[in-house]
């Protein structure tokens, strides 16, 4: 079975996590520099079966359009161009970092790499597609 990868979309990073085959299971991935993002997917998809892309989907409390939107947007269309037989979805990424820096507190993460922004974009990745996975249960 192919599997879902997520994607925690920054101005300057991206974390990024995947599931495993039976697309049960999330795990963190990596986390890359957003100018080498469709590279990495290019790369990637060559050893990989991927059948859907979740791209978080940033929004503030009053559910409005946070202001890194437009950027994802940019990118959304650049994944559809290169990658047109994967589905690409949205998912509520609302208080994911937050999330995120309290799962590495309480999986016993030192302070250090818990100041790692590149680690918590992965962790919301991976916060992003377990949250997506249990949204498919329901």
């Amino acid at each position: 079975m192919p599997r879902i990868l997520s994607i925690d979309f920054g101005s300057k990073r991206c974390g990024i996590a995947i599931t495993d085959e039976s697309q049960i299971i999330a795990s963190g991935l990596i986390t890359i520099t957003t100018d080498n993002l469709i590279d990495f997917l290019k790369n990637y998809f060559k050893n990989e079966q991927v059948e859907i892309i979740v791209i978080g989907q940033p929004k503030n409390m009053l559910n409005q359009d946070s202001l890194i939107e437009p950027l994802i947007s940019k990118y959304i269309k650049i994944i559809n161009n290169n990658f047109p037989e994967i589905t690409i979805e949205r998912f509520d990424e609302r208080f994911t970092s937050k999330l995120a820096f309290r799962a590495m507190i309480d999986g016993g993460l030192n302070k250090k790499k818990r100041k790692n922004k590149a680690t918590i974009d992965m962790v919301s990745a991976t916060i992003i597609l377990q949250d997506y996975l249990q949204s498919r249960k329901i």
